[in-house]
């Protein structure tokens, strides 16, 4: 069974060039190609089992716009944010609408692939270079969920890297922090989120709205 993508983006040779990067699978069915916000939720009631990929910014309908009306509509349709470097505060607030992962715009095959792959499995997908931006720029001073103990900065900074794939050393790396260091923020995590494994609490810390 082929997969089925919607992407929507006003700039025609962004779309034109991720379609084209999707269409070199066999797999991979482009059944709507859209180029403002407002056309998106027809196509998700037409194309119930998309995948949907969407730009952050687009006339009539922004991408959170768009997040936010899925919710309403309780569509729970697996979506990847396309977006640039500079659009920190709105790719988080993306996330907590509901958006599984983020691509840039400039996305290279193998990225865009694994993406696909990972939400089709249910899973979330995030571009190393944009968690890493986003962690070094984010503002770690509001979460939408209080918990017993909060989770800090560097918690936050943990979790976030850890969401895109990255290992305690390459985590340490990225922040220039010590591996026993990253260790110790991510067993504390694990400890304040409630969870055993680093797997479940990145999926709990996306579901409250924390990273």
């Amino acid at each position: 069974m082929s997969i089925q993508i919607i992407i929507a983006d006003d700039q025609n040779l962004v779309r034109m060039g991720i379609c084209s990067l999707l269409k070199l699978r066999d797999d991979i069915d482009i059944v709507a190609e859209l180029d403002d916000g407002s056309q998106v939720l027809s196509a998700l009631q037409q194309y119930k089992s998309a995948l949907l990929l969407l730009d952050i910014r687009m006339p009539k309908m922004n991408g959170l716009q768009v997040l936010q009306a899925m919710q309403t509509r309780g569509l729970t349709t697996p979506t990847l944010v396309l977006t640039t470097f500079d659009e920190h505060d709105l790719m988080l607030e993306c996330a907590r609408f509901g958006a599984k992962g983020y691509l840039r715009k400039d996305v290279r095959l193998a990225d865009l692939h694994q993406a696909v792959d990972a939400l089709i499995s249910g899973e979330t997908w995030f571009q190393p270079g944009i968690t890493v931006s986003l962690v070094k720029n984010g503002d770690f001073s509001k979460q939408t969920v209080m918990l017993p103990e909060p989770l800090s900065k560097g918690e936050v900074q943990v979790l976030r890297l850890a969401a895109s794939g990255y290992n305690n050393a390459e985590i340490a790396q990225a922040l220039f922090k010590s591996d026993g260091t990253i260790r110790n923020l991510m067993s504390t995590s694990l400890a304040k989120l409630q969870v055993r494994d680093r797997t479940r609490a990145v999926l709990k810390a996306i579901e409250l709205g924390l990273i």
